[in-house]
């Protein structure tokens, strides 16, 4: 009978032994489940193929996205002239204007004129203005008669200089005071009092010779003015005295 405790501390030692062991293979199959979950997620991401990465851009400069001014260059065609004269309104003489006879002081001619004009004298210069209208009659001594060729190389030097000045054309021309020479050419006028700018003129000039006399008859008005009518009204109406 005293033999029965040792057997009953061997079987409870043998308990103990197989819980352990109960104990240890449950550890170990909790800690490879998480690795085994852990494996198959990682060969399922490695089995995606790598996407490729996008080539870098390169950046527009900033200077191409400026908006051009589109301002007027030396080269280009929209290129203006800030001391050229402007094209103005015309100034058309009334087709009812009224002319009157104007005689020299000296008694040498007399020439028609537009009543009503302005008429200012300097230099045995007279001038008749209206606007940009002018006309100014000239009068000095020669021995001979004007030819295209002497109005072309002496007729136009008080003009010529001008930068605004462009002739146009130079050539005989008959009226009732007799043969003449025509010039006919562009030129800014004087600068206006206000703007300070200069319209673009035409102008007409008539030289005449008469027993030693010369006289200069020039009339201008602006360009694009319907001037032709009165312009021989007056060309023609030279006499002389």
């Amino acid at each position: 009978m005293r033999i029965a405790p040792p057997i009953a501390a061997v079987g409870i030692v043998m308990g103990l032994l197989a819980a352990a062991c109960s104990g240890s293979s449950s550890t170990s199959q909790q800690t490879s489940s998480p690795a085994s979950v852990g494996s198959a997620s990682t060969s399922s991401i490695s089995s995606t193929p790598p996407q490729p990465t996008p080539a870098p851009t390169t950046a527009t400069p900033a200077s191409a996205a400026v908006p051009t001014t589109g301002a007027p260059t030396a080269t280009s065609p929209l290129a203006v002239d800030p001391n050229a004269p402007e094209i103005v309104a015309p100034g058309d003489i009334p087709d009812n204007q009224v002319f009157i006879v104007f005689p020299s002081a000296d008694g040498t001619y007399s020439v028609k004129v537009p009543e009503g004009w302005a008429r200012t004298e300097a230099g045995g210069v007279v001038t008749f203005t209206d606007k940009y209208n002018s006309i100014t009659v000239q009068t000095s001594s020669a021995s001979a008669a004007p030819t295209v060729e002497s109005v072309t190389a002496l007729g136009l030097v008080d003009v010529s200089g001008d930068p605004t000045f462009a002739l146009t054309d130079v050539k005989p021309v008959t009226r009732k005071a007799g043969t003449g020479v025509l010039a006919t050419y562009e030129i800014g006028s004087a600068p206006n009092s206000v703007t300070g700018k200069k319209a673009l003129l035409a102008v007409e000039r008539y030289v005449f010779f008469h027993n030693g006399t010369v006289v200069t008859i020039t009339l201008s008005g602006a360009k694009g003015a319907d001037n032709v009518d009165p312009w021989k009204i007056v060309s023609d109406s030279l006499a002389w005295k």
